[in-house]
């Protein structure tokens, strides 16, 4: 239980190991602290849980008699910080298997908590419209020469908030409204920015969609080149959100020069995968990629443009001063971290195995009886249809969450429901694979998730899935 002092407007633990004092310290009954179980001060405020003890730890640990100054997240908003401590727990105690999701290393989160998130700086390296950017800049360019030399591409912009402003300042450099573009469907494992009717892009473009073949599920590229022939766009968009199998970039690029098309490959899902060889890399073929710096690449949420030289004027302007004013440099910052961990040797490790992991899941599923779209996986994804279970999407979500897995219900190509409801989900390996789960794990987790899905209503069924939940995330605990 936690009750706010009215005098000190101070949190004070009344259960539990720790217990924040009246001069504001945090003492662990019984003995010191372990050592390294605290990130703060001008890091990342993460709470780490230690092997002897449980409860917040937003701490300093320096303090040689076992107390920790309490930090100032926790002094000023208690409110926040104890719903921040609720997510770290949820994140501990659950299985995380939604595809767009990863765990940033401490590195990269303190590199976002630092003192760069003070900094304006409009415009780019060595032409600011703010005095005071010389360090800023430094890690500006550290960033986009480590984005180029990973992906081999000619130009690099690092500053797109998301991957949909990175989209969106693609668009804006070679569209003009009206213009016609082809993109994924995204009933067909396309993304919102493919040309959605609801989104910016469709409002904006004549999108025109191509999916997936009815009876392969994989995407039909004959049909691709039909339409393209047929409706001559000026861009064909490449990429998904939801599809488990190689996207064939040399094909599209062929058909794009056929019909005078520029190509732009949005490899957010696939981009860590593409950084450590274990997936074909759009750079050689696509005029324009477009990324996430999240998902696969283990890196903060934001974007990233990669283009060839020649278009590398009109991608600057577009982002700005196209859409976005000043960049998050403290972003910019833990881009910059993220990419110096995708250049080691294990992060190629890393990759191979979230692979392998989504590839030993589907493998597990499949024996179990459950239907995957397409017939399985070649990346970081899968897709279950359901509708041989007789449940949704929307209730296959609940209660896996409720046993601690944590999935995405999602529509399947064809889908018979609505997108609220789907009569599929998404599952992913980035995150668990991040947390150490092997091939023989993600094996568990898959037998879990079937014995769940065929009974859940069974209370017994749930409440032994929790325990092998529970099993689980003991055994690969977080940021330890």
């Amino acid at each position: 239980m936690q009750r706010r002092s009215r005098r000190r407007g101070i949190v004070r633990r009344t259960t539990g190991t720790w217990q924040v004092s009246e001069n504001r310290k945090i003492r662990r009954k019984g003995g010191r602290s372990p050592e390294g179980s605290f990130t703060g001060g001008g890091g990342s405020f993460f709470a780490v849980s230690g092997k002897e003890a449980t409860g917040p730890f937003f701490c300093r640990a320096n303090d040689k008699k076992g107390e920790s100054s309490v930090s100032a997240l926790f002094e000023q908003d208690p409110e926040v910080f104890q719903a921040i401590e609720q997510e770290r727990k949820r994140q501990q105690d659950h299985i995380e298997l939604i595809a767009s999701e990863n765990f940033a290393s401490k590195a990269v989160m303190e590199a976002q908590g630092s003192v760069l998130t003070n900094k304006y700086a409009e415009g780019y390296p060595s032409r600011r419209y703010y005095g005071g950017c010389e360090f800023v800049d430094v890690v500006e360019d550290i960033a986009r020469e480590r984005a180029k030399r990973i992906f081999g591409a000619e130009h690099a912009n690092v500053q797109p908030h998301s991957g949909a402003q990175a989209n969106m300042a693609v668009y804006f450099s070679v569209l003009k409204p009206g213009d016609t573009v082809l993109g994924m469907n995204l009933s067909h494992g396309g993304h919102l920015t493919h040309g959605s009717p609801v989104n910016f892009s469709g409002i904006q473009y004549n999108f025109v969609a191509y999916g997936v073949d009815p009876q392969t599920e994989m995407i039909d590229y004959e049909d691709v080149r039909k339409k393209a022939r047929a409706h001559k766009p000026k861009l064909i968009v490449a990429g998904a959100s939801a599809y488990p199998r190689l996207i064939d970039f040399k094909i599209l690029r062929e058909i794009a020069d056929e019909t005078g098309a520029y190509l732009m490959v949005d490899m957010a899902h696939i981009a860590g995968l593409v950084a450590a060889g274990v997936h074909p890399s759009p750079v050689p073929y696509a005029d324009f990629v477009t990324t996430t710096t999240h998902k696969t690449l283990r890196g903060p949420r934001g974007g990233m443009i990669l283009c060839k030289e020649r278009y590398a004027k009109a991608i600057d302007k577009a982002v700005f001063p196209g859409i976005q004013g000043g960049p998050l440099m403290h972003v910019i910052a833990a881009k910059a971290v993220a990419l110096g961990e995708v250049m080691r040797e294990e992060f190629k490790t890393y990759a191979k195995q979230v692979v392998a992991n989504a590839k030993r899941l589907a493998e597990t599923l499949t024996g179990e009886g459950l239907r995957l779209v397409s017939g399985g996986t070649d990346n970081h994804l899968l897709l279950v249809d359901l509708r041989s279970l007789g449940i949704t999407g929307k209730t296959a979500e609940k209660v896996l969450d409720e046993v601690g897995i944590t999935v995405n219900k999602n529509t399947i190509p064809f889908d018979p429901e609505s997108p609220f409801v789907t009569s599929g989900i998404r599952l992913g390996t980035p995150a668990v694979t991040t947390r150490g789960f092997t091939g023989e794990d993600m094996e568990e987790v898959g037998k879990i998730i079937a014995s769940v899905l065929k009974d859940h209503e069974n209370e017994a069924v749930r409440r032994e899935a929790k325990n092998r939940v529970r099993n689980l995330t003991e055994k690969h605990p977080l940021y330890e």
